[in-house]
């Protein structure tokens, strides 16, 4: 199912996270991501806590980045993240991060549930595809 559900999530970037050039280092924004989607999950209703504690686990497949303009020490970032589409045990994140309303970064994350137990692929929770459901859009 193809989806739009968004969510804005705002931190600001501390001095351990940059460089000796004064940059976020690029490592960082993967974490950025994380709470972003973290973030987003808890606002629909369904947290990572809540699926482990359920023995579910969704651990990141795929995650691509595309870096436009550096952050700095101190400024506050905006991530937006869209969960664009849930198709079988595969759930699909899209972000942008912007500062000062200019977008630095875009990035994308493909996520899987799987079974705390065996680690393989699942079907998502029946909860989890019913709170997708009003987000669904026509392909």
């Amino acid at each position: 199912m193809n989806t739009h559900f968004s969510h804005i999530t705002t931190l600001r970037v501390r001095y351990g996270e940059t460089d000796q050039m004064g940059y976020c280092y690029y490592g960082n924004y993967a974490q950025y991501f994380e709470v972003g989607r973290v973030e987003a999950m808890r606002s629909l209703g369904m947290s990572y806590r809540l699926l482990e504690e359920r023995g579910v686990m969704l651990p990141v497949s795929e995650f691509s980045v595309h870096y436009i303009a550096p952050a700095l020490y101190d400024d506050e970032l905006t991530i937006t993240t869209v969960i664009s589409g849930l198709k079988g045990p595969r759930l699909y994140f899209d972000y942008t991060i912007e500062k000062e309303g200019k977008l630095i970064a875009t990035a994308t994350t493909t996520l899987v549930f799987v079974t705390k137990d065996t680690m393989r692929p699942i079907p998502p929770p029946n909860d989890f595809v019913n709170l997708m459901h009003p987000y669904e859009q026509e392909q």
